[in-house]
């Protein structure tokens, strides 16, 4: 189980970096250069965060990114969310199906509880706080 995948780690070291030069276009050449992601790959990334409001793009010859939003309004878990859907510690063994033991399964409580406070502390990660 990963809790944070590739997707969201690149896009968090993308970000950090932006944040740390946030008074000019950081370009996606200057960010493949600087995280070693290939080109391609950092680019869907940059677009999906662009897409959700987390970066402002710019075109042309001095294009790139800078920040949509203050580091501090940037969380953890919407960037979890923004790559890896909902935030989900496990899945039910059952998946999809309805499961005869929904509501009297002690171990899903457990993991629910578990999910929650987990949640609960991502929910207050900032970009700001990653990127001091």
């Amino acid at each position: 189980m990963k809790l944070i995948t590739r997707n969201t780690d690149y896009s968090i070291r993308a970000l950090i970096h932006i944040a740390r030069n946030k008074d000019r276009i950081v370009s996606t050449t200057e960010l493949v250069k600087e995280l070693g992601v290939p080109r391609p790959f950092l680019r869907k990334i940059l677009q999906l965060l662009s897409i959700n409001g987390i970066l402002k793009s710019y075109k042309g010859k001095n294009g790139g990114f800078k920040l949509a939003k203050d580091p501090e309004q940037i969380y953890l878990l919407t960037l979890m969310e923004t790559f890896q859907g909902k935030f989900k510690l496990t899945e039910c063994l059952f998946k999809k199906k309805i499961c005869p033991n929904q509501i009297s399964c002690k171990l899903r409580a457990q993991l629910d509880s578990l999910e929650e406070l987990v949640e609960n502390k991502i929910k207050e990660i900032t970009l700001a706080q990653l990127s001091i």
